[in-house]
């Protein structure tokens, strides 16, 4: 696979449509430099976004592997394995998120349990550093957990849709 052949294609779909870069970025949940760093060659995809973007630009998907617009439709059989191989990488991705998050959760909890102990019997000379020390550590499992979960990516995208509303307002 050519990625620079890709990335040219996918500008050229854009363009097509037409969108910027942030229009394109914010209708498939990403942001606007992943975009770039696609239509530049310098990354790719995951298999389920190519699948998405043939879809949204109405090309197949060989067509976007190949960089290029072709006559002949992939056949069905070799779609409906693709189709099955996204299938299947969505559920690992899911599988290890909730792997994640037991574990963010379960540090989250003994460190709730030990910043606690510390709070009520600590030595004052130590109290303070340990304190601060967990709160960050307690800080990271909270917003690993927010990842994991997906409520970032959700906090983002309102955030951008506020952004886009106040601006449309000036």
């Amino acid at each position: 696979m050519d990625q620079q052949k890709i990335g040219s294609f996918l500008r050229e779909l854009r363009k097509e449509k037409p969108m910027t870069q942030e229009q394109l970025a914010e209708a498939l949940g990403v942001s606007g430099r992943t975009v770039s760093r696609w239509e530049t060659g310098r990354s790719l995809p995951d298999l389920e976004v190519l699948m998405i973007l043939a879809d949204y630009h109405g090309v197949a998907l060989r067509e976007l592997l190949d960089g290029e617009r072709k006559e002949p439709k992939m056949n069905k059989e070799l779609e409906e394995t693709v189709v099955k191989a996204a299938d299947y990488s969505n559920q690992e991705k899911r599988r290890l998120a909730r792997r994640m998050c037991g574990l963010f959760i379960a540090g989250a909890a003994l460190f709730t349990l030990y910043l606690a102990w510390a709070a009520a019997g600590a030595p004052a000379a130590w109290e303070k550093a340990a304190s601060c020390a967990l709160g960050f550590a307690y800080g990271m499992m909270l917003v690993g957990v927010l990842y994991t979960s997906g409520q970032l990516a959700r906090f983002r995208a309102l955030k951008l849709r506020l952004l886009k509303r106040l601006r449309g307002r000036e």
